[in-house]
């Protein structure tokens, strides 16, 4: 019998998590308790917000269900480790899709592993190998929860930082946030010693340090740390505009570009054009436009013409036709 009320709740509300009804007999058999006492547990359950549903009938279920705000979760070890190998695998490369809340998610839940736990997430992913290719851009998890949760803290973060021609540096700065565009990761920062905004591509940051100084945030010269970055990538010297038109909605073809390119265009219900810039291999940016899943049409520049039209024409061969 579990006579500890604190601890009784929180096995209470891991039984309650699993995705299931509970007889109310069963709860307490569990527990080790009276019925009674399960149903005055699941009272003070709901008062710090767990919206547990009741059931009638001879036996009395309860199950958890969606409420309006997320309460805490309880994991178990397992559980745990699994969801810290599953973040920590997505955010070490700039996957679409994982953005700075994942990041925030595994600062989190890595500030409060247990040590024997920590150990375990890092040895498991010593021992894998993920099957991906890309441009070498990987970066180490460790890296991206520091910085974020120096942007959540609002702590100066100082890190090393190798530029594109090689030269080396460090930079104290006051990190604003994390923009991922679906390959890489960039730190949107102002650098104090050059009293002036930057741009950071994570994957050449190295030692990264918080250093426990706050700052009072500043205001962005641009609407936000994606737009910021789209103007910064464009000062570029690498950098080529391009337009391209879609056989969709904007609306449909923006939920699925990412944020730092900008809305497209409307031109009428079914149509939408994009003119962006980026410093994306035109190989990688031509299969990235033909998985969004709508028809699209190339208007410029010339290369991504040609590099979308030898696509085409090589899976068409690959498909047998």
């Amino acid at each position: 019998m579990t006579t500890d009320t604190p601890a009784r709740l929180l096995q209470l509300l891991s039984l309650l998590q699993t995705p299931r009804e509970w007889p109310g007999g069963e709860l307490a058999d569990r527990l080790g308790v009276s019925r009674r006492t399960v149903r005055r547990d699941i009272d003070r359950l709901r008062e710090l917000g767990y919206p547990v549903q009741a059931t009638m009938g001879a036996e009395g279920g309860y199950r958890l269900v969606a409420g309006k705000a997320l309460p805490p979760l309880v994991l178990d070890d397992e559980e745990a480790v699994a969801i810290a190998v599953g973040l920590r695998a997505g955010a070490g490369h700039a996957v679409a899709g994982v953005d700075e809340a994942s990041v925030r998610a595994l600062a989190k839940l890595e500030q409060v592993l247990p040590s024997r736990l920590r150990h375990r997430v890092s040895t498991l992913q010593a021992a894998t190998t993920p099957l991906t290719s890309g441009d070498g851009a990987s970066i180490a998890p460790e890296t991206l929860t520091v910085m974020a949760s120096t942007v959540a803290g609002r702590e100066r973060l100082r890190f090393a930082y190798r530029a594109k021609d090689g030269t080396e540096s460090r930079r104290v700065t006051e990190p604003y946030r994390l923009v991922s565009t679906g390959r890489r990761w960039y730190l949107v920062a102002y650098d104090l010693d050059r009293a002036d905004w930057r741009t950071f591509r994570v994957d050449r940051v190295s030692e990264p340090f918080a250093t426990g100084a706050r700052f009072a945030p500043r205001e962005l010269p641009a609407g936000s740390a994606a737009e910021y970055l789209r103007q910064s990538i464009r000062r570029q010297q690498d950098t080529y505009a391009f337009t391209v038109t879609f056989a969709d909605s904007a609306e449909a073809v923006g939920a699925r570009l990412p944020g730092w390119l900008g809305p497209p265009e409307p031109l009428g219900t079914d149509r939408c054009r994009l003119r962006a810039t980026t410093s994306d291999p035109v190989e990688w940016l031509a299969v990235r436009l033909a998985m969004l899943g709508a028809g699209f049409t190339v208007q410029e520049p010339t290369e991504l013409i040609e590099c979308v039209r030898e696509l085409g024409e090589r899976l068409s061969r690959a498909g047998g036709r």
